[in-house]
């Protein structure tokens, strides 16, 4: 998937902050080429370039990320011979583990627009996962002092941000129906003795097609925004 950002620039121009391009690759997505459209459109949102925000919801090709302060400490295996693709980027939070069958949202949000505190903004994020699960009729948990959401005592979604003068980028991964095992090889998000679960334990046969529509909804109502989804490649 290739994004024409001039193209959606002069769209998004006159468009207004609460009005956000969506874009969901059909495809596998390399974690740099993600990383890449986030901070393409941050920057065009810090220049003032564009109005609109912009949020992906995809799936990645198998890979781990380490936050800014992350330890290498909570990596299982050789950091210099990883088994998948290992990056250190820049959110905050420990490391985390990216496949297919994990439904991962980036948000590219002006914060400006809506409360200048990072708080609130990973407590909205939760909320919206506690949405989507209540959707599917299940109920999420979050825990005091730590950010993500579980169900029955086991995470099922991970959270990390960054944000530049109060853009953001990065967001969230829900775990739908990923094979686990690649979590055994780090400490997830460096909680040790952490159980990661999947929601198709509790809904067989639950896919990521059944749950994006979900959750775009979810990201709509939570944030007030009204989606742009033409063909922008």
């Amino acid at each position: 998937m290739l994004i024409d950002f001039e193209k959606v620039v002069s769209i998004g121009a006159s468009a207004s902050s609460r009005r956000a391009f969506l874009f969901e690759p059909k495809d596998l997505v390399h974690f740099e080429t993600a990383w890449e459209w986030q901070r393409e459109w941050q920057k065009y949102l810090l220049e003032e370039a564009i109005a609109s925000p912009a949020v992906w919801l995809l799936q990645h090709q198998n890979c781990y990320t380490l936050g800014r302060g992350a330890s290498e400490l909570n990596l299982l295996f050789n950091s210099k011979e990883p088994p998948h693709d290992l990056y250190r980027i820049d959110r905050g939070g420990e490391v985390t583990y990216h496949l297919p069958g994990q439904l991962v949202v980036y948000l590219v949000l002006d914060l400006r627009n809506y409360q200048l505190d990072l708080d609130w903004y990973l407590r909205q994020l939760e909320q919206v996962l506690i949405d989507v699960l209540e959707a599917l009729g299940l109920q999420g948990e979050q825990i005091p002092g730590l950010t993500g959401l579980w169900l029955d005592g086991r995470k099922v979604a991970a959270i990390g941000i960054g944000c530049r003068r109060w853009v953001t980028q990065h967001g969230l991964a829900l775990n739908v129906n990923c094979e686990l095992k690649g979590f055994d090889q780090i400490i997830p998000c460096g909680l040790r003795g952490e159980r990661i679960a999947c929601l198709n334990q509790w809904i067989q046969g639950l896919t990521v097609d059944d749950v994006q529509p979900i959750m775009r909804k979810c990201l709509g109502n939570r944030f007030n925004l009204e989606w742009i989804s033409e063909d922008f490649h």
